[in-house]
């Protein structure tokens, strides 16, 4: 099952016109540019029928290098709400918070974005994909707070109780990037995202 996973997530890379290259061997040192600095908030405010190709890149990397499911994923321009998900820079990594396997996955994957890199910096992995917050499993990692572990409740829940396991992001990790990040111009896409396909 996961090979198809990720035969289909390279599928959708190559048709969203990246690089033909391994997600799983994509420098995440940045190949020797300087790290960005962290995130902003910067909401959408535009609206896009596909996903950016930073976005489809990330998507492809984690399923092909940790496994679970799921990649970019848009939503339609209509109603009211902000959401990244609307401009092509979010994520949506299926992934199940009841299963302890998927748990190991998403500890994984949150322990090396923010890990400190042989140079000293903090949350490296996480600030050259261009990541503006992650929320999992009722938790929100904000670049903008330097990623420290926040609960969350979504808005349109009143409790946890009355509040479903998508809305909590208990049956996916949503990770949303920034402008760059999402237009696969920060440094971790070096190698994942063909250069003049990124403006």
């Amino acid at each position: 099952m996961r090979a198809l996973l990720v035969a289909a997530a390279a599928c959708v890379c190559l048709a969203a016109g990246l690089t033909a290259s391994s997600p799983a061997v994509a420098a995440v040192d940045g190949g020797g540019l300087p790290i960005e600095d962290y995130a902003g908030y910067q909401p959408q405010r535009t609206c896009t029928q596909k996903p950016k190709p930073g976005t489809v890149a990330l998507g492809v990397w984690l399923v092909a290098t940790y496994g679970g499911g799921g990649g970019a994923v848009n939503r339609p321009c209509t109603g009211s709400s902000t959401s990244e998900h609307k401009d092509g820079r979010a994520v949506d990594w299926t992934l199940d918070a009841a299963d302890p396997a998927d748990r190991t996955l998403a500890r994984a994957f949150l322990s090396a974005a923010f890990a400190t890199d042989a140079a000293g910096n903090e949350n490296a992995l996480a600030r050259r994909m261009g990541i503006m917050y992650v929320i999992w499993n009722d938790h929100y990692y904000p670049a903008y707070h330097q990623f420290e572990k926040e609960r969350y409740l979504s808005s349109g829940c009143r409790s946890k109780k009355r509040c479903s396991k998508t809305l909590r992001h208990r049956d996916h990790m949503h990770i949303s990037l920034s402008k760059a990040g999402g237009r696969g111009l920060t440094s971790f896409y070096v190698d994942l995202v063909t250069p003049q396909l990124a403006s």
